[in-house]
């Protein structure tokens, strides 16, 4: 059994991690449109460049660190260089600058957010990689991840919630945005620190180092048991990003009431929060895939309902129906992460190999980032379609966001459900699992 200090220690290092996920997602498309007065086709096209670059140092990291040995282990070594160049790069970021073209200012931003988010990787993924290497016990991963996604909804809490109000407690718009920036990446550093001090990594078990690199990735990329759970993952994460690129477009353009932006967010990320030891318990019961199908059959059915009656029924609708898709968010936060662990074991078993984490983990993540550049590339894209422009939004612009904000979306969530119901490990397939690794 693990301890409340591995608990803790692993679970608080998602903080940092959702905060950086959360702002990008909510906010980045918004800052490069609104307060660096970025054209909005290049801003999508920087932060997809962005998250591409993010998602190929992925698998380089993830296959380097499972084959890395030092004395403080193979993971934390690349988390605590990440965490201090997350710390200055996301300051940076948030320092608006004038340059004397949009092509300047393209490039610039284009490359400092190529820089964050391969810092972001080289804290991500090793510490994604542990989650598999500290336990074996099938619920024992569940409990383990519940702690992690509590944690992480913080983070998307810290990030959704405050940054306006830090950003508002300057009076110059610039330094209020640098300033919010700065205080964001002290808490990433300080979060994965405390990770970094509180795990004691297992031992090394040796990993399959006369396989290469390509083969290595090819290998498990062939495999339908894990591409059964990581397409649907994928799927999700596009639709879920899309929504949160839209969200203040919608509150600010939509309903001409940005400030209850922040209570939406409160609203969607409490009910995420609170709901996650219900789902644990749930999974329980059911099972994670279950678990995960009616949480994002939930999640779609109350983004669409948002994006197509709020128009109607006004802000307060918003809020509530957002509180509601938090319960089915909540999924989202736990299920995936406790089912890859188990994909993981799969993999070993299955092919006599040794353990790797880093690889699987790299995926999972490579995948995610890619399905996150796509959505807010394409948020990017179709308000230039509809012809967006900040301050003076037309009605075809809001149909526009009106689209990216639900119906969108829903397809990527539509598709990904399709999919998880050929996910086959559930707990009397794990433990038939563990069965068989006994015996030989």
């Amino acid at each position: 059994m693990l301890t409340r200090r591995t608990k803790l220690g692993f679970g608080v290092g998602d903080l940092g991690g959702n905060l950086f996920f959360t702002i990008i997602g909510f906010y980045l498309l918004y800052y490069f449109t609104d307060i660096l007065s970025l054209a909005p086709a290049l801003a999508g096209t920087a932060l997809m460049i962005g998250k591409i670059w993010d998602a190929i140092t992925d698998p380089i990291t993830g296959y380097l660190s499972d084959r890395t040995r030092t004395r403080y282990g193979r993971r934390r070594p690349y988390m605590v260089v990440g965490a201090i160049i997350s710390f200055f790069c996301m300051g940076l970021i948030f320092t608006p600058v004038e340059l004397s073209s949009q092509m300047k200012l393209f490039i610039y931003v284009t490359f400092l957010y190529c820089l964050l988010n391969t810092a972001y990787t080289l804290v991500n993924i090793p510490y994604a990689a542990l989650l598999p290497e500290l336990t074996e016990d099938y619920h024992e991963r569940t409990i383990l991840t519940g702690y992690r996604m509590s944690f992480a909804v913080m983070g998307t809490f810290v990030g959704a919630a405050l940054v306006m109000p830090i950003v508002n407690l300057f009076p110059e718009v610039p330094r209020g945005w640098s300033m919010m920036g700065t205080f964001m990446g002290a808490v990433m550093l300080i979060s994965t620190m405390a990770t970094v001090f509180a795990i004691h990594e297992p031992k090394a078990i040796k990993s399959q180092e006369q396989a290469g690199f390509f083969s290595t990735f090819t290998g498990v990329l062939k495999d339908r048991v894990f591409l059964s759970a990581l397409l649907p993952w994928t799927f999700f994460i596009t639709g879920t990003s899309m929504v949160q690129g839209a969200l203040v477009y919608y509150f600010a353009y939509i309903f001409g009431n940005e400030g209850l932006f922040q209570l939406a967010l409160i609203a969607l990320l409490s009910f995420s929060l609170l709901c996650i030891p219900l789902w644990v318990r749930i999974a329980h019961r059911i099972g994670k895939k279950r678990c995960y199908m009616i949480g994002m059959g939930i999640m779609s059915a109350c983004v669409l309902a948002f994006s197509i009656f709020g128009q109607y029924l006004g802000p307060i609708f918003g809020v509530i129906i957002m509180g509601a898709a938090g319960v089915g968010l909540s999924t989202h936060y736990v299920m995936p992460h406790a089912i890859l662990p188990d994909v993981v074991e799969y993999d070993s078993i299955k092919h006599h190999s040794g353990r790797r984490e880093g690889v699987f983990s790299s995926l999972w993540t490579f995948s995610s980032k890619i399905g996150q550049a796509f959505a807010l590339a394409l948020n990017g894209w179709v308000l230039a379609l509809f012809g967006y422009h900040s301050g003076q939004v037309s009605e075809l612009a809001m149909k526009g966001i009106i689209l990216v904000s639900g119906p969108l979306p829903l397809l990527w969530y539509l598709l990904g459900l399709f999919i998880l119901r050929k996910y086959p490990i559930d707990q009397a397939y794990y433990e038939q699992m563990l069965e068989k690794k006994e015996v030989r």
